[in-house]
């Protein structure tokens, strides 16, 4: 049984990679409708300002604290076993996982270039990998029609595991709406089809420890995400320690 704790509204669960790893493998098995979200404070923030898609989130068969701040809020709050669940990390994990069980799996989101950069870098690393379908939708929304082609699409590929990776809120709100159609276990990731694929690159180790990745990722990116990292960032610090303060 998985424990929760409440940041800031959303219902993330304390955990870690080989659990999750495990979850998911079992939830293959039974070919569930499930999906997890991989949250930090951009989520949080983004849940705290819409309800609507603060439900999305927690509509989820699991949240994981893909953010350090998140990890260290449920160590202060008393979760002892609490472990960072990064999107990279833990979509590593579960691929070769999913080489040993024989799960195939599914990527859906990015562009075509990165998709295909991502698609060598696995097979690369795990050269039994079973990977059945791959699609770039349109940056753009799906017409109804589109979207139905989608589903029979990843239907019939067998694709037991599909990683998403539209960018949050995107992401969540897509696999919110193919819960209970698509028998298929969903993850979204984000960005990290472009760091497996050598698009992008991750922080030093010594930097995500400390809880500085946002830094580094600010500095490759700073025109579209100054936004995201000063000013959400700072607010998630201010209301975290009013909760822990004041509550």
């Amino acid at each position: 049984m998985i424990e929760y704790s409440n940041v800031l509204g959303l219902k993330v669960g304390v955990t870690s990679i080989n659990d999750v790893c495990e979850t998911v493998v079992n939830w293959c098995r039974e070919r569930d409708s499930r999906y997890i979200s991989v949250s930090n404070v951009h989520m949080c923030m983004e849940a705290f300002d819409s309800p609507t898609f603060q439900n999305i989130v927690n509509r989820s068969d699991l949240v994981v604290p893909d953010g350090r701040p998140l990890y260290w809020f449920q160590k202060i709050k008393g979760h002892v076993s609490a472990k960072q669940v990064r999107g990279v990390d833990l979509t590593l994990a579960l691929c070769e996982r999913a080489e040993i069980e024989g799960i195939s799996i599914g990527f859906y989101g990015s562009t075509n270039d990165v998709l295909s950069d991502l698609e060598y870098t696995l097979f690369c690393l795990f050269p039994k990998i079973k990977i059945s379908y791959i699609y770039s939708p349109p940056f753009r929304p799906l017409s109804k029609q589109e979207n139905k082609n989608v589903q029979i699409q990843i239907k019939d590929s067998g694709c037991q595991l599909l990683f998403v990776g539209l960018g949050c809120p995107n992401q969540e709100k897509w696999m919110g709406d193919q819960k209970d159609i698509l028998p298929v276990t969903m993850v979204g990731v984000g960005a990290a089809f472009d760091f497996i694929a050598g698009n992008k690159s991750s922080a030093p180790k010594f930097m995500q420890r400390i809880g500085l990745e946002w830094l580094y990722r600010l500095a490759q990116e700073p025109g579209r995400l100054w936004r995201r990292y000063l000013i959400q960032n700072s607010r998630f610090t201010f209301l975290v320690l009013k909760e822990l303060l004041f509550k």
